[in-house]
């Protein structure tokens, strides 16, 4: 009877230390798959933060790629560099690249520092928004901040550009506004996070009128009337724009 017992209990240590071992072999496969899950998140997060802020990330991480799309007001911000073809024309490629980069990375933290969010950059132009991400109550004072510490920037900007004998930059900033949708635009292979909305355009085209009245940054009567007041503005003449029926009212910002 002791011999069965014997046996009996050799058996069961066996099938314990088979279990533990394939315990162990599968907790290293769940280990490495976790390893690798985590790897493919963080490389993904890394992808996205070239076209999404953080906090869209989250929400795309949580409830998909396709899923994230809301209407917003929002500020717009349209920022171009003036006369940047005749500086094109006489600047070597790799000085003019990094002239276009220092400017970039000098107005994108401009912006963020006001809580506003770089959309996109078109050629030597700048898209900012405000009060797309989370709800701003604020957000037409963080834009005019914005606009102000630009203009400050591209001063500190150009009298370095001045002593290594480069042109010195001067921009037009174009300030509204408006309605719209803010989320994931794009093809299957590349979505950026957009705003989608006449404001838009009503913004570039304010940008453009910086030249037309010789001053740098302007903005619509729509935006005047939601910032603070003790920001110096003085009205322009109500001007016709592209893709709007009646001319719009617009301010320079002194």
């Amino acid at each position: 009877m002791s011999g069965w017992i014997a046996a009996a209990l050799v058996c069961a240590f066996a099938v314990s230390v088979a279990l533990i071992w394939r315990t162990t072999r599968e907790s290293k496969r769940l280990l490495k798959r976790l390893e690798a899950a985590s790897s493919e998140l963080e490389h993904l997060q890394m992808a996205f933060s070239r076209f999404a802020p953080d906090e869209v990330i989250e929400r795309i991480i949580a409830d998909g790629v396709t899923a994230f799309g809301e209407k917003k007001e929002v500020t717009v911000l349209f920022a171009d560099v003036a006369g940047f073809t005749a500086l094109s024309e006489n600047l070597e490629p790799s000085v003019l690249v990094g002239v276009l980069n220092g400017y970039f990375e000098r107005m994108s933290q401009a912006i963020a520092a006001h809580r506003g969010y770089v959309s996109t950059f078109i050629g030597d132009g700048l898209l900012a928004f405000f009060g797309s991400i989370d709800p701003n109550p604020w957000q037409g004072n963080d834009a005019i901040h914005a606009a102000l510490a630009m203009r400050e920037a591209l001063g500190q900007y150009n009298v370095e550009l001045r002593d290594r004998g480069i042109p010195e930059l001067s921009i037009g900033i174009g300030l509204h506004r408006g309605t719209g949708v803010v989320g994931l635009v794009g093809s299957q292979e590349l979505k950026e996070f957009a705003f989608v909305g006449r404001a838009v355009n009503v913004a570039a085209r304010v940008q453009d009128l910086t030249r037309h009245f010789e001053t740098d940054i302007i903005l619509t009567e729509t935006l005047k009337q939601t910032i603070d007041p003790k920001f110096p503005t003085h009205a322009l003449p109500d001007t016709p724009v592209k893709g709007v029926e009646i001319p719009i009212a617009i301010h320079a910002l002194d």
